[in-house]
């Protein structure tokens, strides 16, 4: 049976590729952080299921994941770490905390290295024919920023760029890493983002999240089984793309904001926004 290491399978994107890889008949240890999270994860996904409680911040916590992983797999290795695990703490970055912008990097970035490492000779020792493979949650964001979510895209660019660095420094062992790219996802994670408009209320911006919420993103998302798709491809394929993009829309909001001067998109969302009349009145 292989095995596959999947972080925060709590909610979201995690818990339906553990359901869906454990239903494929793989192995799946799920990072969850309480104990309660195990217990329903275990209740729904079977037998096929093994809980890790972690935080992916928690380097000892990993050591002991890591221990209990090899006492599974023992000489098989592992087939696969897919870095799932993140959060978006929606803000205005001119008045967000400081904490709550480092938070992004230590969850999304430093929590996926730490993954990576600790689980990197349980990968190389893989014998399903070739070594494991690391999969990486990434976003649209991690190539367009928008207004608002700036401490998660820049957490989701530095992502990027640390993907391509490892799977160009891991091409010596032969583990190969995918990122995987979604646009506007169906999950709990846009429920948690509607706090903006009550969390900047002293802000010059409150006026803004009047009409602006980004809660109403879920309304026209994508499902869960669009990405968990990508995943088990970026796992499974003979020769997977480097990277996955899971767009809402290829034109409007995929095609046109890269190929855009940046001049010219900060102008459409300008008007997007209607900042114009907010521009005025602080002016005065």
């Amino acid at each position: 049976m292989k095995a596959v290491v999947v972080t925060g399978v709590s909610t979201g994107i995690g818990h339906g590729l553990a359901h869906t890889l454990c239903q494929e008949g793989y192995r799946v240890f799920g990072t969850v952080r309480h104990p309660g999270q195990a217990e329903d994860m275990r209740g729904s996904c079977g037998t096929n299921f093994v809980p890790l409680l972690l935080d992916v911040t928690d380097r000892d916590a990993i050591a002991k994941a890591v221990a209990m992983v090899e006492a599974e797999v023992g000489p098989h290795g592992l087939f696969g770490l897919v870095n799932n695990a993140g959060i978006c703490d929606p803000g205005p970055l001119s008045v967000q905390s400081p904490e709550a912008f480092a938070r992004h990097f230590d969850i999304n970035v430093t929590g996926a290295l730490n993954m990576c490492q600790a689980f990197l000779p349980l990968l190389r020792r893989c014998d399903a024919g070739r070594p494991g493979r690391i999969v990486n949650m990434s976003s649209m964001s991690g190539k367009i920023a928008y207004p608002f979510i700036g401490a998660y895209a820049a957490s989701k660019h530095a992502l990027e760029a640390m993907s391509d660095s490892l799977r160009r420094e891991l091409l010596v062992y032969g583990v190969d890493v995918v990122v995987i790219e979604p646009g506007t996802i169906d999950t709990p994670i846009w429920d948690k983002a509607g706090h903006i408009s009550t969390s900047f209320t002293d802000s010059d911006y409150a006026p803004l999240f009047q009409y602006v919420n980004l809660a109403d993103n879920r309304k026209n998302a994508q499902p869960v089984s669009k990405v968990t798709a990508k995943v088990i491809e970026g796992l499974t394929a003979a020769r997977p793309r480097a990277r996955y993009a899971l767009p809402d829309k290829w034109l409007i909001y995929w095609m046109l904001p890269r190929l855009l001067p940046d001049r010219i998109l900060d102008r459409l969302i300008d008007r997007a926004l209607k900042l114009s009349p907010l521009r005025e009145k602080l002016k005065s």
